[in-house]
C-alpha cells in the first residue's frame, strides 16, 4: 500500500493515471501530453508500473499502458476507514472511561478532604 500511496502522491503521476483509465496509451502519447522530458515521463511510468497501477505491454516497438485499479482498492479502503464515523461501541467505551475517571477523581478528592 505504501508504494501505491507514494505513486499517487505525485501530481504528474496522477495525471498519467487518468490517461489510460479510459483506454490504452503508448508511452509516446503519454509523454506528448506533458511539458516534461520523455525520460522524466519514463521515470514516472516506472514508478506507476512498479506499484502495479499501470501495466505495460509491447505492441511492435511501442509499449502500451493501461490502468490497473486493483492496487487502489486497498488504499481507498484504508482512506475510507479513516473517514468512517465513530461507531456506537466506541462511544460507549469512551463514556465508560469518562465516568470511571470522574469516580476516581471524586474519591481522591473525598479522601483528601477527610484527611
Amino acid at each position: 500500500m505504501d508504494e501505491v500511496a507514494t505513486a499517487v502522491a505525485g501530481p504528474i503521476r496522477r495525471r498519467i493515471l487518468e490517461m489510460p483509465a479510459t483506454n490504452e496509451a503508448s508511452a509516446g502519447q503519454i509523454a506528448a501530453a506533458f511539458d516534461v522530458s520523455r525520460p522524466a515521463v519514463s521515470r514516472h511510468l516506472r514508478v506507476l508500473r512498479e506499484s502495479g497501477l499501470v501495466a505495460g505491454t509491447l505492441r511492435g516497438r511501442h509499449r502500451v499502458y493501461r490502468l490497473n485499479t486493483a492496487p487502489l482498492k486497498e488504499l481507498s479502503g484504508w482512506i475510507a476507514a479513516l473517514d468512517a464515523p465513530i461507531t456506537e461501541p466506541m462511544l460507549d467505551a469512551l463514556d465508560l472511561e469518562v465516568r470511571r475517571t470522574k469516580r476516581e477523581s471524586n474519591s481522591y478528592a473525598a479522601k483528601g478532604a477527610s484527611a
